[in-house]
């Protein structure tokens, strides 16, 4: 990412930061490079998330990354639910930074703890009461590892059945899920993933290639 534009994004990061105090993480993802294992450029608050430069990973960067390879449009994200490790609720916000040529350039991301006022809540939930509390909040990782591991979760609630009572094509599916979702993206994803569905790595990308056709 451009010295000049990184700057930039490096006070507002602790403009915001120094504004809201030490539960809201910022965070600035360089795609530049392409690596979805090392796009953390500057965090604030990083002990939010358990994150810090060069170290950890976001579902957003790896699918933004993904999108930027397929020249596909990218479209900010407002105020949804994610999770940390530990359990911790957070608000976030994405917004996709652009270089000078209109090219998606970096993330700024935004992480606010909303764990203290979660736990007010069970005291007092007769009073508060959440406005959009259908769904699970995206669990956000500390490193590719555990992205993966995500990853691979989600291709099996795709299914819905365990991957010994899949047959060729739920698998499939589920491996083509990876693949749209960048899972092949991350070093040696594919001996990994190979390995989770009890195949080959010539069956893993014969799979792939054939589209899902038997």
């Amino acid at each position: 990412m451009d010295e000049e534009l990184l700057d930039t994004l490096k006070r507002l990061a602790r403009a915001i930061a120094a504004q809201f105090g030490p539960n809201c993480e910022v965070v600035v993802h360089d795609l530049t490079g392409g690596d979805p294992e090392n796009t953390i450029a500057l965090i604030e608050n990083g002990h939010v998330s358990n994150r810090s430069v060069g170290r950890g990973s976001s579902h957003i960067a790896l699918e933004a990354i993904k999108a930027i390879k397929a020249e596909k449009p990218l479209a900010d994200h407002y105020d949804y639910l994610t999770k940390t490790a530990d359990g911790r609720i957070l608000r976030s916000g994405t917004v996709y930074i652009n270089d000078s040529s209109g090219k998606p350039a970096g993330i700024f991301s935004i992480n606010f703890d909303l764990t203290p006022l979660m736990m007010a809540k069970s005291a007092l939930d007769s009073l508060v009461r959440s406005e959009n509390g259908s769904g699970e909040p995206e669990r956000i990782p500390t490193n590719v590892n555990e992205l993966l591991d995500d990853l691979l979760e989600r291709s099996v609630q795709l299914i819905g059945k365990p991957v010994a009572m899949m047959n060729k094509d739920d698998k499939v599916r589920a491996i083509r899920y990876l693949n749209d979702a960048g899972a092949m993206l991350i070093t040696r994803s594919g001996d990994k993933i190979a390995s989770y569905f009890s195949i080959s790595k010539y069956t893993l990308y014969s799979y792939l290639d054939s589209g899902g056709k038997s």
